[in-house]
């Protein structure tokens, strides 16, 4: 396929489809409150997924969360991330990235899942596809600084690097799968960046942070 295929840009629209995520994950949530089977076939599973053909589940997992914590601080940062973001690519690269890195992170946890024998592991929630919009909104906006447990001022550059560090040695030390998704997510955004839009995050980040 072309680069000039893969990088060509849409006309820049905004609709605020930050906020319309916002909304169908809140309904999907409150949905799932009245039925666990509705949760149940919604997350990902890889008996669900590969025996029972729930083909739908590497789109719907990133909808579905397990309490309203998950949900909240999903939420959050996909307001905090994504609409900043959203305004500055356009509602239409905001989707294709939002949807891009949620869908191949999921299909990636499903390989490695499967791999691993966790077949009674459920995947959900936005997380993977959060953590892709922070890594491009560190490089969007480089000088921009966020408050780590909002006490302390971190440039977003250095707090992508900080959480990376941290979730791949989550991976040896604490048993939840999901720190892999969280990987991935960065990951996925940084080929995204590389690939779709030609940019390279490292050179940014150096040209931004190098004088100082």
């Amino acid at each position: 396929m072309p680069a000039s295929f893969i990088r060509r840009p849409f006309r820049y629209t905004f609709f605020n489809a930050t906020l319309a995520l916002i909304v169908v994950n809140v309904a999907v949530f409150l949905l799932t409150r009245l039925s666990s089977r509705l949760e149940a076939l919604l997350s990902m599973n890889v008996l669900m997924v590969v025996h029972y053909h729930c083909f739908w589940q590497p789109v719907t997992y990133m909808f579905t969360h397990a309490g309203f914590q998950h949900l909240f601080f999903n939420m959050l940062g996909l307001l905090f991330f994504g609409l900043p973001v959203e305004r500055t690519l356009g509602s239409k690269e905001f989707l294709l990235l939002y949807f891009f890195c949620g869908i191949m992170d999921g299909m990636l946890s499903l390989g490695l899942y499967y791999m691993l024998g966790f077949y009674r592991t459920f995947l959900l929630g936005a997380s993977g596809a959060v953590y892709s919009l922070l890594l491009v909104y560190a490089v969007v906006f480089p000088r921009s600084r966020i408050f780590l447990f909002g006490l302390i001022p971190l440039p977003a550059p250095l707090l992508v690097m900080l959480y990376a560090v941290m979730e791949f040695v989550s991976q040896f030390t604490v048993s939840s799968t999901a720190h892999f998704t969280h990987l991935t997510g960065f990951v996925l955004a940084w080929l995204y960046l590389r690939v779709r839009m030609g940019v390279n995050p490292v050179k940014v980040w150096r040209d931004t942070w190098g004088g100082r």
